[in-house]
């Protein structure tokens, strides 16, 4: 298989633009089909109006979170003004496709390929390349200047960034990870008033799993992400390791991500709770008598793991790989929606 074909394939314009039309649609129905899965199986046995409390509240916390999602993803706008800036970058699909045409026509004008190599690039106009089309441009376009100005509008390379611009997209992708997991503390604070089920224990639960979620699982993750590449820069520049491609960007990337955000973020996450959030919430009398230590509240366990998928998706954006932010939004997700139930590992979630 030719990696680099695939790679490139998957990251053209067209592609990104139709995964992201789709994820909407993606995120309503995974969301809502785990809501309705969840209701189902936390209340085998119980009464109708147990049932249909926890309905109502997975109903809610699922809608804001998937609705603050998709509003970090997209922005909002109210009557032409933009009220939320779109955090990922979208063109329009007939601007994409202008934009090859343009690219394709002035190629073939300037460098006169074959009629084979013509035919292929004259389907870029109308539509995405296949992996064949992708590793047949990439092997017989001659090398030029003209080649490399068409395959940056047709197949752009991954981003080849830095640490410094690693910093900037770090705020970006933290603030968009911090949106769905506020829209999920404020469904289920909701949620909670709607069935007459909220108390301060509830409430405080559900920020603190929105703390814990945010440190542990977001942004000391891509903080982790940032310190780890910087050190890998400063190695390479002093030649004691190989030149770091995407590949291998995205490992140092990884390695800094599980040493800081999964060993590091859940201490700080639940430091911060029992020193700050818990005394905002009746003081001591908040604190779970059993709880001494840090991790007795809220540990770390193999679901935590899983969730760290979102990671692995953040590291392939740092690592330039584009075709992987438009999944993103879904990612964040889980940690919304664990915030908003309030989750607190063995504790019962009405």
């Amino acid at each position: 298989m030719n990696l680099k074909a695939l790679g490139r394939c998957i990251d053209q314009p067209v592609i990104l633009n139709k995964l992201q039309k789709k994820m909407p649609v993606l995120l309503i129905g995974a969301g809502g089909g785990y809501g309705v899965l969840d209701t189902y199986m936390s209340t085998r046995g119980k009464s109708k109006e147990q049932k249909k409390t926890k309905a109502v509240k997975n109903s809610i916390i699922i809608s804001s979170t998937i609705a603050a999602s998709l509003i970090g993803a997209n922005g909002l706008k109210i009557a032409g003004k933009q009220i939320v800036p779109r955090l990922l970058e979208k063109s329009s699909l007939t601007e994409i496709l202008e934009n090859n045409k343009k690219a394709v026509d002035k190629y073939i004008k300037d460098s006169k390929p074959a009629k084979k190599i013509a035919d292929v690039l004259n389907k870029a106009k109308t539509q995405a390349l296949s992996k064949k089309d992708v590793a047949f441009v990439l092997k017989e376009l001659p090398e030029s200047e003209s080649k490399n100005k068409l395959l940056s509008v047709l197949l752009p390379e991954a981003e080849n960034l830095d640490a410094k611009g690693i910093f900037s997209e770090i705020g970006r992708l933290s603030l968009l990870g911090a949106i769905p997991v506020v829209g999920g503390i404020l469904g289920g604070i909701t949620a909670d008033k709607v069935t007459n089920t909220a108390s301060k224990k509830s409430t405080s639960n559900k920020i603190k799993e929105g703390f814990y979620q945010y440190f542990a699982n977001i942004f000391l993750c891509n903080v982790g992400a940032c310190a780890a590449l910087f050190a890998a820069e400063g190695l390479q520049k002093s030649k004691m390791i190989k030149p770091l491609t995407p590949l291998r960007k995205m490992i140092v990337i990884l390695t800094g991500i599980t040493t800081t955000g999964i060993i590091g973020g859940s201490y700080i996450a639940n430091k911060m709770s029992q020193k700050i959030i818990d005394p905002l919430f009746a003081g001591k009398s908040n604190h779970n008598p059993s709880c001494k230590g840090v991790y007795d509240e809220r540990k770390p366990e193999l679901a935590d793991i899983a969730l760290h998928a979102d990671d692995i998706a953040t590291a392939g954006v740092l690592s330039g790989f584009k075709w992987i932010e438009p999944a993103l939004p879904l990612m964040y997700f889980v940690s919304g929606y664990r915030a908003g139930i309030g989750y607190r590992n063995q504790e019962k979630h009405p």
